[in-house]
């Protein structure tokens, strides 16, 4: 039964890993032979410090993706847990950004951060401030990117937590309010213990989309300014199809992929722990 998936994950996981992890062992620009230089390529990339700078960023971003998702998320599952056409209307619409593309999403925000034209500029002014530009600006670029994520992602998190708040037995809340436990007390010592398989399953699969961050950063910022948000998946580009070098390109996605599985292990390490200490 197992068969036809494992398939798939060994074709098109497995084996590009693989043909990676081959290929970053070579010098090549796609026009002239591959010639084999060892770890040259993994060298080159921590000597000039690239690797370190990419590695941080994109851990920087995920972690504003991943806490503003989860707490957003959560949020609006506890206040929107409710029976009714209203609240099945705001559930419904604040899930829609999450089936929209990101190329759409990366569009409509840059629209909105527009310094003239935006929605965000037009506020600005409105309020006395000069000229904003926060795409622009190294220190709030890559903020600015996170908070695009957060919106693309609340809605599925959302969901994710809603099910999970379903599965919660309503016998034990009611069980806790005869005893004295308020809604705080309840949330904590209730409903959170229980919802922590979810969250581990809500922060691994954000964890793994905010890492894969690639058209939010091609439309909106191409790695600037200053590359203040050149993330993983887009140095890999600009190192393939900008510099035609494959072999660090190469490099590149093996570091990406054993640094992401790295973080995503000790992550659910973590949620099982505190899953496990908090029953």
């Amino acid at each position: 039964m197992l068969g036809p998936t494992l398939a798939l994950l060994a074709v098109f996981f497995v084996l590009p890993i693989g043909v990676a992890g081959y290929e970053s062992l070579f010098s090549w620009d796609l026009l002239t032979p591959p010639r084999y230089v060892g770890t040259a390529n993994y060298e080159a990339l921590a000597a000039h410090g690239d690797l370190l700078h990419v590695a941080l960023r994109t851990l920087g971003y995920s972690v504003l993706v991943v806490a503003g998702t989860m707490t957003l998320g959560l949020g609006l599952a506890l206040l929107l847990d409710r029976p009714g056409r209203l609240f099945a209307f705001v559930r419904a619409s604040v899930f829609s950004a999450y089936v929209v593309s990101w190329v759409a999403v990366a569009l409509l925000w840059m629209w909105m951060l527009d310094g003239n034209s935006g929605v965000v500029g037009s506020l600005a002014r409105s309020l006395g401030a000069g000229p904003l530009s926060l795409l622009g600006d190294p220190r709030w670029a890559l903020p600015t990117l996170a908070v695009v994520g957060v919106w693309k992602l609340t809605g599925y998190a959302m969901i994710v937590f809603l099910a999970g708040l379903q599965g919660v037995p309503r016998s034990l809340l009611e069980a806790a309010a005869l005893d004295g436990a308020g809604p705080w007390a309840r949330f904590r010592h209730v409903t959170l213990p229980l919802l922590a398989p979810t969250a581990a399953f809500v922060a691994t699969t954000s964890l793994v989309t905010s890492f894969q961050a690639f058209d939010v950063v091609r439309i909106m910022t191409q790695g600037g300014p200053a590359r203040a948000t050149e993330l993983f998946v887009y140095a890999i580009y600009e190192q393939i199809f900008l510099n035609l070098s494959v072999g660090r390109a190469s490099a590149l996605t093996v570091v990406f992929f054993v640094l992401l599985l790295a973080v995503a292990s000790l992550q659910l390490r973590v949620w099982r722990g505190r899953s496990g200490t908090t029953r």
